[in-house]
């Protein structure tokens, strides 16, 4: 049972909703601003003249129309509006353009929207085009019999007769006027303007004729208030020539007391500007003080502090310098030392190794002529012989190898004095450092860079040292001291090439030997 139910209602709601959809196909209903038109199967109306039109028409209210039988279609009844301009020519020949609107309407009548129907059913918008064309004949036939003057001193005869002429044509299309005005006349002629000159020109004249008249008795009313006005100030010079005697009798009684109390009142002002001067005084003084003197010390007092901040500032950064390049100094002068003493020792062996090489070749020489002279023991004389032989050899090899030094003492110099130097280069470096141990403070202005430039001059001492050996070195060999006293050149020799700079000989020539 319950299933039949729900079937049932399901059925009963289903054709419901078909009878809505089928009530909202057939059902129009026009609005209150149009006019439905229906024409097809059983189309007609209850009135003979719908009758005869062979098509029904319904306003405000509702109708069915079968689809497919019936076509429904809607005309509107509102008003339109329709702007017209014509060019045309009056009565006297003038050209002119008149400017106007119609406002307009299908008719509420049956006949109305019948003839309506029939002509702009499917071409409203034309209906401003018709209306244009209508008006615009009428008016050009209506204004070719009429004046400029009548159409600007009465437009409504003009609107009249042009609504009655259009009425027959109006109703024929079922279209009312509701209004129709003219808005504006234009003549590119000029005769409008014209037309209102003389009317101008007489209101122009008036107003300078009463112009006039206001002027002149602008002018009389002046003359009579100048008039009125010199017998006033004249009155008034009477009058006050009465009370200037009265006021000179009154000055004159009170001449005699005028001198006393005018120096008591100067007095009084001398008192006062003398107070007055007193303060200024004072406040003058306050004001240097407190915007002169107060801001001086304060600002002396900023500068003097700024100032010993910044020297103990540049003494501080001074010390940490002087520390420091003192420090890098020793390094320097360390590295220095340790470096000559290496140089010196690496000659040291260097020289004790050709010792012992030359030892060497001695013994191995003495070994030989040992045993060639145990060979030739056996001839005595052969032995003697041999053994003078090898003491010339000796000799002479002895004499070469001192020549030889000689000549090259006399040819390189610089070798010889380089390793003396080389030798005893820590101790000149330590003499030249010496000089730094008895400064208690030493302020270097250019930092780290004047120390090393300091410590390099003291080294370059040596340089000097190395000069002198040189110059007594020339002033000692044959050829520089040929021709001169022993002493005295070699002393002068050693004072000029030191540029004054190295020790004195005191007169002894310097042995040129290692």
């Amino acid at each position: 049972m319950p299933t039949e139910y729900l079937v049932i209602g399901g059925a009963a709601l289903v054709a419901l909703l078909v009878l809505i959809m089928l009530f909202k196909a057939v059902w129009r209903v026009a609005e209150p601003n149009e006019a439905l038109i229906i024409s097809g199967l059983g189309a007609r109306g209850r009135t003979e003249l719908t009758d005869s039109l062979g098509f029904k028409i319904i306003t405000g209210k509702g109708t069915s129309v079968l689809p497919g039988f019936q076509t429904a279609r809607r005309l509107r009844l509102d008003s339109r509006a329709a702007n017209l301009q014509v060019s045309c020519v009056t009565q006297q020949g003038i050209p002119v353009v008149v400017k106007g609107v119609v406002i307009y309407k299908v008719g509420d009548d049956l006949h109305s929207i019948a003839n309506a129907a029939r002509r702009f059913l499917d071409q409203q918008d034309s209906m401003n085009g018709a209306i244009h064309e209508l008006f615009t004949g009428h008016l050009r036939s209506i204004i070719g019999n009429l004046t400029v003057e009548d159409l600007i001193l009465n437009r409504e005869r003009l609107t009249g007769e042009t609504r009655a002429s259009a009425a027959d044509e109006m109703i024929k299309l079922g279209l009312i006027v509701d209004s129709l005005q003219i808005q504006e006349i234009e003549d590119e002629t000029g005769y409008i303007t014209n037309l209102g000159k003389p009317h101008a020109a007489k209101i122009a004249a008036s107003a300078r004729i009463a112009e006039a008249q206001r002027d002149q008795e602008a002018t009389e009313a002046e003359q009579i208030a100048a008039a009125n006005k010199a017998a006033a100030w004249r009155d008034a010079q009477i009058k006050q020539a009465a009370y200037q005697a009265e006021i000179d009798e009154a000055q004159a009684r009170s001449r005699q007391a005028g001198p006393l109390s005018e120096a008591s009142a100067r007095q009084e002002v001398v008192v006062q500007e003398t107070r007055a001067a007193e303060l200024e005084a004072a406040l003058a003084e306050q004001r240097l003080q407190a915007q002169v003197r107060k801001p001086a010390d304060a600002r002396a007092y900023e500068t003097v502090t700024l100032s010993q901040a910044e020297r103990d500032a540049r003494i501080a950064q001074a010390e940490a310098e002087a520390r420091e390049t003192e420090l890098r100094a020793a390094a320097q002068a360390s590295q220095v030392k340790q470096a000559a003493a290496a140089e010196a020792e690496s000659v040291r062996l260097r020289g004790i190794a050709a010792a012992e090489a030359t030892k060497a070749t001695g013994l191995g020489e003495a070994e030989a002529a040992k045993a060639r002279g145990l060979a030739a023991a056996e001839a005595a004389r052969a032995q003697g012989l041999a053994a003078a032989e090898a003491a010339k050899a000796k000799g002479l090899a002895e004499a070469e190898a001192i020549r030889a030094r000689s000549e090259a003492l006399a040819e390189n110099q610089e070798a010889v004095i380089a390793q003396q130097l080389a030798e005893n280069w820590p101790q000149i470096v330590e003499a030249g450092a010496r000089a730094f141990g008895n400064v208690d403070h030493m302020v270097v202005l250019n930092g780290a860079q004047g120390i090393e430039e300091m410590l390099a001059k003291a080294l370059t001492l040596g340089g000097t040292g190395l000069g002198l050996a040189r110059s007594l070195l020339n002033g000692a060999t044959p050829g520089a001291t040929a021709g001169t006293t022993p002493g005295t050149t070699a002393g002068t020799t050693a004072g000029t090439a030191s540029g004054g700079a190295g020790p004195e000989t005191n007169g002894k020539a310097v042995d040129p030997a290692p």
